[in-house]
């Protein structure tokens, strides 16, 4: 049927690592899902939840990722961040077992080597206070067949995930 998800990948994490990387993407699929949740850190102070795109199997750390976000904040102010010429889109934040970040990605063009790849995401980190909520983009800004995404804590590779599921599906045409 039109619309449904496949599931191409999943794993799930269940000791430390600083990254988790997810292949399988094909011109089959238009656009692509990732789901993640439960996802934890060992920095107790937050840690960049971040993807990367692969090309043949291997993650691209170019600096070539621009992406801006709408972040609020239940008990402050929201927030706007936002960066371009980055080595990785950050998703949100989580740390040790007080934070877990659970989110949505659609990953677009990535099939079409002669157009940016795109992404739009919508995140929930909850904490014991305050629940932070997150939604916006980013685009990969080389021309390039994309394979698959590296998720992890990118942005400081002395930090791990400590939990979590991932998840890439294919949206049937």
């Amino acid at each position: 049927m039109a619309g449904s998800l496949i599931k191409i990948a999943e794993t799930t994490i269940s000791s430390s690592v600083n990254s988790v990387t997810l292949t399988g993407m094909t011109s089959e699929y238009d656009v692509y899902m990732v789901s993640y949740f439960g996802v934890r850190s060992d920095n107790a102070s937050g840690a960049s939840v971040c993807i990367r795109y692969t090309e043949s199997g291997t993650a691209n750390s170019t600096a070539n990722y621009d992406w801006a976000f709408k972040e609020l904040i239940s008990s402050a102010s929201f927030t706007n961040p936002s960066n371009t010429n980055f080595n990785e889109i950050r998703l949100g934040s989580a740390s040790t077992s007080i934070q877990e970040g659970n989110g949505i990605v659609y990953i677009f063009n990535s099939q079409n080597s002669s157009e940016y790849t795109f992404l739009t995401s919508e995140n929930v980190r909850r904490t014991s206070s305050p629940v932070q909520g997150r939604q916006g983009g980013g685009v990969f800004t080389v021309t390039s067949t994309v394979d698959g995404i590296q998720f992890g804590v990118l942005a400081n590779p002395s930090n791990n995930i400590t939990s979590g599921t991932i998840n890439l599906y294919g949206l049937k045409k």
